[in-house]
C-alpha cells in the first residue's frame, strides 16, 4: 500500500508536469511487469503441454502470476491515452502524430493495417481478452480439481494449453510489436515477439524462484518442494539466458549484415552518446554474468546465492526495457529519474497486492493433481495393480 501511495502520487505529478516524459516512464515500468504475467502464463500452458510433473508445486504460483493480467489490461489505459487524446507534440508514437497531421510516409502505408489508433485499440482489445481468457480459465479448473480431482479438469487444462500456445505466440507478438516496437515504426524485425518472450521467461522464471522458495522458507511449500524443483528452475533460468542472447545477437547480426537504413537506423540511435555504455551493460551485465553465474551445478541449489542474482536479473530486465523504449524520448542518452522510480513502485504495489490477495484466497499448491506423487519422488501403485493383489490366489493365500 506504501509502493502505491507513494509511486501513484510521484507518478501523477510526473505526469501532470510532462505527460510525454511521464509516458515514457509509465510504458517501460509497464512493459517490464506485463513480461511477468505472460511469463506465469507460458510456463502454466507448457507445464500441461509437456504434462511436467517436478513443477506441480510451483504451478499455482504461476496460475496467479498469469491473472494479473486481467489487471495489466486496466493499467495500460494511460498508454492508450497517450495514443488516443494527447496532441502531437505530447504523443510519444510518431505514427500517431503523422496521423494528427496527415503526413503518412512510406512506412506507415505499408503497415496501414495496424498502424491507425483504431487499430491500436482493437489489438488491444484481443490480446487482453484472449489473456484473461486463458489466464482464468487455467487457473478455474486448477482450482476445481483442487475440490473434485477430477482428471476432466486435467484434460480441459491440456486442451486450453494446445490452442493457448499459439494464441499466446500471435498475440505476444503483436502487443510487443504495438506497443513497443512501433516506437519506431519504420523499423523492421520478425525477432521482436520471440525477443520479448525470451526476456519474459527469463525473468518471470527468476520470479517464481524467489518466491517459491520464500514461501517454502515460511511454510507453506516447504513440505513440498524438493531439490529438484529448485536445479529445474535454476536450469531453465540458465537456458533462457543463452536463448535471450541467441535472439538478441542474431537479430543485431543479420540487421547489420543486411546493412538496409531502414533496419539499422535503430541500433545506430543506441550507440550514440550514454547510450553505447547502456548497451555494454545489456550485453554483458544480461548475458554473461547470469551465464557465468549459474554454470555450476550446485550454485543454483543454494538460495543465499540464487537471490542476489536474481535481483541482477530484475535489474537487467529493466535496463532492457529501458533500452529499448527510452531511446526514443532521450536520444542523447538515459534520463532515468523519480517518475521512473513512480512509475515502477505504483504499478508494482498493485500487483502485489492483487497477487497476494489470489495467494491467499486458495490453497498454495495444487491438491490433487494426478502429477503430485510423481513431483514427490513418491510411488503410488495404481488402482487396478492394488486390486490384482488384493485377490487370493489359487492356494488361498493372498
Amino acid at each position: 500500500m506504501a509502493l502505491i501511495a507513494i509511486g501513484g502520487i510521484a507518478a501523477l505529478i510526473g505526469a501532470v508536469l510532462n505527460f510525454k516524459s511521464f509516458t515514457f516512464s509509465y510504458l517501460t515500468a509497464f512493459m517490464f511487469f506485463l513480461s511477468l504475467g505472460l511469463g506465469g502464463l507460458i510456463l502454466t500452458i507448457l507445464h500441461h503441454l509437456f504434462d511436467a510433473s517436478w513443477s506441480v508445486p510451483i504451478r499455482r504460483v504461476n496460475e496467479h502470476l498469469a491473472c494479473l493480467l486481467p489487471w495489466l489490461g486496466v493499467l495500460f489505459i494511460p498508454i492508450l491515452a497517450n495514443v488516443l487524446f494527447a496532441g502531437p507534440e505530447t504523443t510519444i508514437y510518431e505514427w500517431v502524430k503523422k496521423i494528427d497531421e496527415h503526413q503518412l510516409d512510406a512506412a506507415m502505408a505499408a503497415k496501414g493495417a495496424l498502424m491507425t489508433k483504431t487499430g491500436f485499440v482493437v489489438i488491444y482489445l484481443i490480446c487482453f481478452g484472449a489473456w484473461t481468457f486463458y489466464s482464468r480459465s487455467l487457473r478455474k479448473y486448477s482450482l476445481e480439481q483442487d475440490k473434485t480431482g477430477s482428471v476432466q479438469c486435467t484434460k480441459a487444462m491440456r486442451v486450453l494449453a494446445a490452442s493457448g500456445v499459439f494464441v499466446f505466440a500471435v498475440t505476444l507478438t503483436l502487443g510487443a510489436i504495438m506497443w513497443m516496437k512501433s516506437l519506431q515504426h519504420e523499423w523492421f524485425s520478425t525477432m521482436y515477439g520471440v525477443y520479448y518472450f525470451a526476456a519474459s521467461a527469463w525473468t518471470t522464471m527468476a520470479t517464481v524462484y524467489a518466491i517459491t522458495w520464500l514461501l517454502a522458507r515460511q511454510g507453506p511449500l516447504k513440505e513440498v518442494m524438493r531439490e529438484k524443483t529448485y536445479y529445474f528452475m535454476g536450469s531453465l533460468m540458465f537456458a533462457f539466458t543463452v536463448f535471450y542472447a541467441y535472439v538478441t545477437f542474431f537479430q543485431y547480426f543479420i540487421i547489420w549484415n543486411a546493412n538496409v537504413p531502414e533496419e539499422t537506423f535503430f541500433y545506430v540511435m543506441r550507440e550514440r552518446g550514454a547510450w553505447f555504455g547502456v548497451s555494454m551493460v545489456v550485453i554483458f551485465g544480461h548475458f554473461f554474468v547470469p551465464f557465468l553465474g549459474m554454470l555450476r551445478i550446485d550454485l543454483k541449489l543454494r538460495p543465499g546465492y540464487m537471490i542476489p542474482m536474481i535481483c541482477w536479473i530484475w535489474l537487467m530486465h529493466y535496463v532492457d526495457m529501458s533500452f529499448q523504449v527510452m531511446p526514443v524520448g532521450y536520444p542523447d542518452g538515459p534520463h532515468w529519474s523519480w517518475v521512473d522510480l513512480g512509475c515502477l513502485a505504483f504499478i508494482g504495489g498493485v500487483l502485489a497486492t492483487l497477487f497476494l490477495k489470489s495467494l491467499n484466497s486458495h490453497p498454495k499448491f495444487p491438491q490433487k493433481d494426478p502429477r503430485f506423487s510423481e513431483a514427490m519422488d513418491m510411488y503410488i501403485q495404481p488402482y487396478t495393480l492394488a486390486s490384482e493383489s488384493a485377490k487370493p490366489s489359487r492356494g488361498g493365500k493372498h
